[in-house]
């Protein structure tokens, strides 16, 4: 169901409706909740794709590095530190073993990746916008799906097999740790590198853009309020 577009379309039916009839309490309505709705929807659609003459539209797109930069920053930092790396490269006995790092990223802190992206979007062109809104807090339903999305790119990328060659190579080198968060460092940089700004962009817009429709929804709701209140103000 596309929430956007049924609520331009209920907002474009009472316009119709309301000038149809000479209606102006039902045309005032429809007009500021159209206003807000069709306006929301311009801004999320101008979050992922760069319109000409608009500055700041395709934002996620075009802080493509700095998104990939937190990533990197996130794994190697959080992740690959030598306390965990010295922690899980040995079993009970002291020696080396092939692990399974699915419960280690599920327990991992991903807020911070969370919130460099909802940073990225209130130092945006779509910041008072998002504030009409309620700011930030609307943005709150798409936490957890996008960190669960995360969390499953990292767990394919803990198991793919180039992966775990590398960390049982690096097992047999005498500097483990060190020598481990370099190559890692390397891998991660690497995958990151394939990365296009169009596939981050489609990424990004996949996770959340069902979730922002609710920001067009809640445009057009409290377009309408303002409709109301214009109207009984007037």
């Amino acid at each position: 169901m596309n929430k956007a577009l049924i609520t331009n379309l209920i907002s474009a039916g009472l316009v119709i409706i309301g000038f149809l009839s000479q209606q102006p309490a039902i045309l005032t309505v429809g007009l500021f909740a159209l206003s807000g709705a069709a306006t929301n929807a311009i801004a999320v659609h101008m979050l992922f794709e760069k319109v000409p003459g608009f500055y700041g539209s395709g934002v996620v797109e075009a802080r493509f590095e700095e998104f990939k930069l937190a990533i990197k920053n996130l794994l190697m930092n959080e992740f690959f530190n030598e306390q965990n790396i010295d922690k899980f490269l040995t079993d009970s006995q002291g020696h080396a073993q092939h692990f399974n790092l699915e419960p280690v990223i599920d327990k991992l802190d991903f807020e911070p990746a969370y919130d460099s992206l909802v940073l990225t979007i209130n130092e945006s062109q779509f910041a008072g916008m998002l504030a009409m809104v309620g700011g930030a807090t609307a943005l709150e339903p798409l936490k957890q799906p996008f960190i669960e999305k995360i969390k499953i790119k990292l767990i394919e990328i803990s198991q793919s097999d180039e992966f775990n060659q590398l960390l049982k190579d690096s097992i047999e080198q005498p500097s483990v740790i060190d020598g481990l968060r370099t190559k890692v460092e390397s891998i991660v940089e690497k995958r990151l590198n394939e990365l296009s700004p169009k596939m981050v962009k489609e990424i990004v817009q996949k996770m959340i853009k069902q979730h922002l429709g609710w920001l067009v929804v809640w445009g057009g709701v409290f377009g309408g309020v303002f409709g109301v209140l214009a109207h009984v103000l007037a």
